[in-house]
């Protein structure tokens, strides 16, 4: 046990990097997606009622709902709706956006400064998506009613796009982690291999 102990205390720096990796898959995954139409219509609702982004989209929250394609569906009528509030363009440009703090997470395995932005782009990013849990009303469970003694429904019980958001908690503590890491590695680097 100890063995594996000191193996895992001396292992910090590759754990570090191994995180850098993920972000960036999830980043680069989720960003690519939304080029598609299904995950541009999924985001709708989080940016509609979001005060830091409902102004992209040329449609008042909550209009939307009327629109809403399922997943793996698409209805002409809806799609021409989003295409008329701008939702793929939005869509196009933050996908592109992630990808980037995506790519610039990964690059700081060799380049602390741009690890650095980075760290701090993730955590920005996910404060960003968590205050849809204050924003967002299909975040938690609606009242559709039944028999069940004890109401399940409002806050605090999520629904699969609440638990979708609250995991941005983990990617915001990774984004500072990184960062701090990347901001350590620059503090102790000579000023010639400073990037």
């Amino acid at each position: 046990m100890q063995k594996l102990i000191e193996l895992i205390a001396n292992s910090q720096s590759q754990f570090i990097n191994l995180t850098r990796f993920s972000i960036f898959i999830v980043m680069v995954w989720i960003g690519g997606l939304k080029a598609f139409q299904y995950e541009a219509d999924g985001i709708v609702p989080f940016v509609a009622n979001s005060p830091l982004m409902g102004f992209f989209y040329t449609k008042d929250a909550p209009e939307y709902k009327a629109y809403k394609n399922p997943e793996g569906k698409t209805v002409q009528k809806n799609i021409d709706w989003h295409k008329a509030n701008g939702t793929y363009l939005f869509s196009y440009g933050l996908g592109a956006v992630i990808i980037v703090i995506g790519l610039l997470t990964l690059l700081g395995i060799w380049y602390s400064k741009i690890g650095f932005f980075g760290g701090l782009l993730t955590f920005g990013m996910s404060l960003v998506t968590l205050t849809f849990l204050i924003t967002t009303p299909e975040v938690y469970v609606p009242n559709l009613g039944g028999d069940f003694p004890t109401p399940q429904f409002g806050f605090p019980y999520l629904s699969g796009a609440g638990r979708l958001v609250l995991k941005d908690v983990i990617m915001m503590g990774a984004g500072l982690i990184i960062a701090s890491d990347s901001a350590r590695k620059i503090v102790n680097l000579s000023p010639a291999n400073k990037l």
